[in-house]
């Protein structure tokens, strides 16, 4: 099975996206082990049959998002047709993976301080790579764009694409998936 293809969640998972809506609503200090629990239909000490408390929650929430993106960002670009449709499929997965993980990208910009440094460290090189990813088939586009440039646009297209749980209150989600992969791509100067 590839990464793109969906299992059904296993327990694990289910709880971590319920931790995930918690924390997005409330905040991870705002969210105690026990409401966390009742809200899995379990009691707060059965959480720690599954995780050893929430920072390991957190971390492994984070850290699984960041390899999942690397993972489908590179299969991604393997599978595709020249650098100019490299771009376009990263920016439809960033989209894509936005659009169907609003909670994680809050509890990613909002928690950030409460992952644990190890964890942090971890989250911070799959961006960086996932970030290289990009920069790569920018450059391989637009042989023009220094190293440091196609870095910089790279990040900024995922700053503007991880403003989805902030965007599109007003649009459905098919009209927000277009709008937002249509403005990045064209930021990017990938339009063909």
């Amino acid at each position: 099975m590839t990464t793109t293809e969906q299992a059904e969640p296993t327990r694990r998972e289910q709880i971590l996206a319920t931790a995930a809506e918690l924390f997005a609503a409330r905040g991870f200090h705002g969210v105690s082990v026990a409401e966390l629990g009742a809200a899995c239909g379990i009691s707060g000490p059965a959480l720690y049959k599954h995780f050893p408390g929430k920072q390991a929650m957190l971390a492994e929430m984070l850290v699984s998002i960041s390899e999942q993106l690397l993972a489908v960002g590179r299969e991604r670009v393997v599978t595709a047709d020249g650098p100019a449709a490299a771009v376009r499929a990263l920016v439809d997965w960033h989209v894509e993976f936005a659009l169907g993980h609003r909670p994680l990208i809050v509890v990613q910009d909002r928690d950030w301080e409460s992952l644990p440094e190890q964890a942090r460290e971890q989250v911070r090189r799959l961006q960086r790579s996932y970030v290289d990813l990009l920069a790569s088939q920018l450059r391989a586009l637009r042989p023009e764009l220094s190293k440091p440039t196609a870095h910089a646009a790279a990040q900024a297209a995922f700053g503007l694409l991880n403003s989805t749980p902030r965007a599109g209150h007003a649009i459905d989600d098919d009209e927000l998936r277009t709008l937002l992969a249509n403005m990045a791509v064209a930021a990017l100067g990938a339009t063909t």
